[in-house]
Formats: structure tokens, C-alpha cells, sequence
């Protein structure tokens, strides 16, 4: 099978022999072979455009918009922060077709950006890998308050050490976390909605009141981490973050229960109505 190095060195070589002419294109053929239940169909059907931002091995990081008219609720939905959540990302894709194909007249109309694959490098590891390329925890590495002094004793107290687990030398030191630190910042989201896998409950973080189910997923919160989005972003910026976790990092859920979740989703978004604008997007 084809190794980290040399998918990211064809990736890499294709678009900048294309650039600046041209954006890079999604890798469907190598995203099919590689993700549970997704097809180069589904994946050429997100339509799924190159940010110009890169992972720290150069490969691009891709994000699309599915907007509406008179839009009054932004929602950001990312995938795969951990590489060796591949079910993460399959779920995101499956998320982004039913957005475009089946949409749902909310009360608050909603404008949707998917960033399904964050850590492409991860993913593309062989195993699969739940750090970045430089070993980092991305989910352990936004800047929340205190992060020089808590994330490291976390680290080394309470996970001993764990190389999956490490924060990196300082917040936002990596490309990718950066990348989703500038789309919160820009794109101002009411809603960031993080898919993960494995643990087969729901998280929540910030304001509102949490959704009690999606599917068979059911509210457990966790607790919060010294650098995680949650608490960044729920915590600290005041923007609800729901966390999917899916019961399996390497198979998705049926197709009907994948929909269902997404119901579920958007029933509660439209039963907290105007709460979801409330402190979030700052």
C-alpha cells in the first residue's frame, strides 16, 4: 500500500506543478481507498475546495461551504482532528451530501462549512496515526487560558507521558490547529459540531442546553482538557461545541442511523432556535 511519504510527495508535486493556475484536487481515489463506507463518488460530490492552508507534510487542507439565503446561523463541522478516526471523517462526508441533497428549512437558516479531513497526514499514515507529523495531539493544542502552565503538567501527570496524547511545545504551534483556529475566527460559528470516534457518546461544552441524543449516541460529558476545542471553544469562547463520538474508529455507522444523527442534529439546533446565537460566533 502506498506509504505516507510517497502520497504526500505525489500530492504535493501534482499541485504545485498546477499552482498557481489551479487549486489542488481533492485526492478522491486515495480518500476512497482509505476511509470507511466512502465512495470517489461521495467524495467528488462534496465539491470540497483546497483552503490554501497545508499540513505540516504539505498536503492540502480542504474545507466548502454550503450556504442559504438569508442565512442567520453559522455551524462548523470538522472531522478527523485525530487520523486514526477514520469513521470521523466518512461521517462529515456522509453529513456534507445530505446538506447539499436533502436539505432541511430550518427556522434559522443555516450556513453550513465542512472541514471533514484536518489532519490529513494522520490519516495517511500507515497505521493510521492520531497525531500530526510532528507527533502533536492536535485536539490538546488550542490556546486555551493557562495552556503553557496546564497542558504540560496535564501531559506528563496525568497521561504519563503518552506520545498520542502530546500537546506540542506551545498553543496553535501547528499548521492545522491554526488552520481551524482561523476558520472559527473568520467564519464566526454559532455551532462547531467535532466528529471523533470511539467512545460511542455524546460531549458537549458552552452555552445552551446540550442535545440529549443523535442516533444512538447518548449525552456523556467527559470533562474537559487543557488545550482541547471544547474547552477552547465552548469554555472560553462561548460557542456551543458538540462532540460526536462514534462507536467505531474504523467502520461508520449504518447509512440510516449516519441520517438519523443528522436529524436528530437538526431538530435540536431548531428547538434551542435563537439560544445557539447567544454568545457564539464572537
Amino acid at each position: 500500500m502506498t506509504t505516507l511519504r510517497a502520497a504526500t510527495r505525489r500530492s504535493a508535486f501534482a499541485c504545485l506543478a498546477l499552482l498557481p493556475l489551479a487549486a489542488c484536487a481533492v485526492p478522491c481515489d486515495e480518500w476512497a481507498r482509505r476511509l470507511p463506507n466512502v465512495t470517489r463518488k461521495l467524495c467528488e460530490s462534496s465539491q470540497l475546495a483546497d483552503s490554501g492552508a497545508r499540513s505540516v507534510r504539505g498536503l492540502p487542507l480542504y474545507r466548502t461551504d454550503v450556504p442559504a439565503d438569508k442565512a442567520r446561523l453559522r455551524v462548523l463541522v470538522t472531522g478527523a482532528i485525530h487520523g486514526d478516526e477514520l469513521s470521523s471523517a466518512s461521517v462529515a462526508l456522509h453529513w456534507l451530501r445530505l446538506a447539499r441533497e436533502e436539505p432541511v428549512v430550518l427556522a434559522r437558516p443555516v450556513h453550513w462549512r465542512f472541514v471533514p479531513l484536518l489532519n490529513p497526514d494522520g490519516v495517511l499514515a500507515q497505521p493510521p496515526r492520531r497525531t500530526n507529523a510532528n507527533g502533536v495531539d492536535l485536539n490538546r493544542n488550542f490556546p486555551t487560558p493557562y495552556w503553557e502552565r496546564d497542558a504540560p503538567v496535564y501531559w506528563e501527570k496525568r497521561t504519563r507521558k503518552d506520545p498520542r496524547r502530546w500537546p506540542g511545545r506551545k498553543p496553535l504551534s501547528e499548521p492545522e490547529s491554526r488552520f481551524l483556529h482561523e476558520q472559527m475566527q473568520g467564519f464566526k460559528p454559532h455551532l462547531i459540531v467535532s466528529i471523533h470516534a470511539p467512545y460511542g457518546v455524546l460531549d458537549f461544552d458552552g452555552p445552551s442546553v446540550p442535545p440529549s441524543k443523535l442516533g444512538r449516541l447518548y449525552l456523556d460529558q467527559v470533562g474537559i482538557f487543557p488545550g482541547s476545542l471544547g474547552n477552547y471553544g465552548g469554555v472560553h469562547k462561548g460557542i456551543p461545541v458538540v462532540t460526536v463520538e462514534l462507536p467505531n474508529a474504523l467502520r461508520t455507522p449504518l447509512d440510516a442511523e449516519m441520517r438519523q444523527m443528522w436529524l436528530d442534529l437538526l431538530r435540536w439546533m431548531s428547538e434551542r432556535g435563537a439560544g445557539l446565537g447567544d454568545g457564539g460566533g464572537r
